[in-house]
């Protein structure tokens, strides 16, 4: 179905159906387009706010901290002023680009805690379990270091890998965790994932390996997938209390893009709930103090979040076996630059 009517200064036009339209192209999203588009008789849609992944940023590991602080390829999130750190507003880092957070992260390779999925199940979650989530891990992994682990999978979509060459100053550290008689993880993806040690990532052959390089561009030539990046998401299309499709904004002109099966939120801790809301879905009293209809009023939609802290160290030294910027380790940096280029190899 197609027409174009007036929006205010927007305009509105409506687009034909698919069966499935996934809204979010970060891990998930990627996941769930790969795996619907196998069957041929299904239309598939991934909708992604933000740009295709092309920005040099993604691609070269080391550019990690330029790719995160990006605002191109993030939504910009902070905390509100944080009392007991002297009113400090914290960054909380969310990809706005094609692959989501897996492109923009910093490619550590962890599972999380086999106890948290343990109390999802024992919550009333079946299906959740560490036991019952075990089999997907393996099967999304291939991991170029563990051969013979009944842990870990060697023929999945998602590389793994050990740092080739580690820097030096992580020896140190776990020397001085060894000598406070800290425990070492030999495996965080392992049943008991606490401890130190180094810790492995997902990159391909000298590249960041992220949910488009994985799952999403080894499928890109189906022709039942279509891929729409630049276009935000405004609300869930709701018709007798049933998803029927979403609204989008791109390029000055608002869309409905019809779903016949389903629609999938896959926008992120944080993005499916806010969508939920903006579309009438959530508190009622708060939508419409708001003013947003209520569509359906769920209190629970928007609360619980837990989020993990992370803290960074940063120290002046003259010592330069560190990163770090200085004429003393300038003739080391070019080396390490070149020796990116021509064989994807080093720090970067």
């Amino acid at each position: 179905m197609r027409g174009r009517v007036g929006w205010g200064c927007l305009r509105y036009f409506m687009t034909d159906a698919y069966d499935y339209v996934i809204v979010g192209a970060g891990t998930a999203g990627c996941v769930l387009a790969n795996r619907l588009s196998s069957e041929p008789s299904l239309r598939v849609v991934l909708v992604e706010a933000g740009p295709r992944d092309t920005h040099p940023t993604i691609r070269v590991p080391a550019l990690v901290a330029a790719a995160i602080g990006n605002p191109k390829l993030g939504w910009g999130y902070k905390t509100v002023p944080q009392r007991h750190l002297g009113g400090r507003e914290i960054p909380l880092p969310r990809g706005r680009v094609l692959g989501g957070c897996s492109s923009i992260n910093g490619m550590v390779y962890f599972r999380g805690h086999p106890r948290d999925f343990d109390e999802w199940a024992e919550a009333g979650n079946g299906g959740w379990s560490y036991r019952d989530v075990l089999p997907y891990f393996i099967r999304s992994e291939r991991n170029e270091t563990w051969e013979r682990s009944p842990l870990h999978g060697r023929d999945g979509p998602m590389n793994v890998i050990d740092i080739p060459r580690p820097n030096k100053l992580i020896d140190n550290f776990l020397e001085a965790t060894d000598s406070l008689q800290f425990r070492r993880c030999d495996d965080f993806a392992g049943p008991h994932p606490e401890g130190f040690n180094r810790r492995q990532a997902t990159i391909r052959r000298g590249r960041r390996e992220s949910g488009v390089t994985a799952y999403l561009d080894p499928v890109r030539h189906r022709q039942n997938l279509s891929v729409v990046t630049d276009a935000l998401v405004t609300r869930i299309v709701v018709t007798a209390g049933r998803a029927t499709g979403i609204e989008i904004e791109r390029g000055g002109e608002r869309s409905i893009i019809e779903a016949r099966r389903e629609v999938i939120l896959s926008a992120g801790a944080f993005g499916s709930p806010q969508l939920l809301m903006l579309s009438g879905i959530g508190d009622a009293a708060a939508l419409a103090a708001l003013g947003i209809a209520p569509v359906l009023d769920r209190k629970s939609v928007g609360q619980g979040l837990r989020d993990h802290p992370a803290t960074a160290v940063q120290m002046r030294t003259d010592d330069p076996t560190s990163y770090g910027i200085s004429w003393r380790v300038l003739p080391r940096g070019v080396w390490n630059v070149l020796e990116y280029l021509v064989a994807r190899q080093g720090p970067f």
